[in-house]
């Protein structure tokens, strides 16, 4: 009868609340946008509706109410990409990944396990964590007199699978927020658009046939401005989770290559 001789690892929490965090986000873009963009001084007569903007500010402002979003779409990548910074600077752990992978396979070559859990501790990363998780059952299936080999083998995997798992939600916080604001961002700047297009064609269609042209480049510039704005976000928001999504994927990489190492020396020397 298989019996579980782990200790499995408590689920841990990483990162900020996204929730609390996209809301003041969203009211700090607003708050820049009118209070900050939409300054009298920034057009011409003082006149925030009908004046021509005289600064980058001004141009931004008349891009509409969008533009807060596109705004708060960019704070939001910058805010999450530094919590995902420093969540996997911490799941790395100190010194080098790479050597403690290779220190952690002479030791099990060598079949120190107590040393390579000292090492672990000392790592103070996801990679550590897994991999004490690992030798810790590794002890205790030497130890263990109702188990044979195969089925041992199978609790070992079965310990380091979950302890992966623990470790996961960690690692993956808030990188779904980061791949929509990529989907996203040229969605609602699209909505922009259109509606800078709609002034447009409403401004040429109330002139009966003959072109305000004032009116019709503040439809064409809001037009523009939401599309400048919501491609930056996206393309922002794409770099940001196709670097983070590699360094998640090379630490998970390294507790695959470790628990793998961890498995043939347990089959090696038992």
């Amino acid at each position: 009868m298989e019996k579980n001789v782990s200790v499995p690892a408590k689920s841990k929490k990483g990162g900020i609340n996204p929730i609390i965090t996209i809301i003041v986000l969203i009211l700090v873009a607003m708050a820049i946008f009118y209070g900050l963009f939409g300054q009298e001084s920034n057009f011409e007569g003082g006149d925030t509706a009908k004046g021509h903007p005289l600064n980058m500010l001004g141009i931004i402002f008349k891009g509409g109410v969008i533009i807060p979003f596109l705004m708060s779409f960019f704070f939001m990548v910058v805010v999450f990409s530094i919590d995902r910074a420093i969540v996997l600077g911490k799941a790395k752990g100190t010194g080098s990944a790479d050597k403690f992978v290779n220190d952690i396979r002479a030791l099990l070559n060598k079949n120190e396990i107590n040393k390579a859990i000292e090492l672990c501790d000392k790592q103070k990363g996801s990679i550590g964590n897994v991999v004490k998780e690992g030798l810790t059952t590794y002890k205790a299936l030497e130890n263990d007199t109702t188990l044979n080999k195969e089925q041992k083998l199978v609790q070992l995997s079965k310990t380091l699978e979950e302890a992966t798992t623990l470790e996961m939600p960690t690692l993956e916080k808030n990188m779904t927020i980061i791949s929509t604001i990529a989907s996203v961002g040229t969605l609602i700047a699209l909505m922009g658009t259109v509606l800078g297009m709609i002034k447009s064609f409403f401004a040429l269609g109330e002139g009966g046939g003959s072109v305000d042209s004032a009116t019709l480049s503040v439809g064409i510039a809001e037009a523009l401005i939401n599309t400048g704005m919501g491609i930056g976000a996206s393309a922002f928001a794409i770099i940001a989770y196709a670097y983070f999504t590699s360094k998640i994927d090379d630490l998970t990489f390294k507790i695959d290559e470790v628990g793998m190492s961890i498995q043939q020396s347990f089959s090696a020397h038992n």
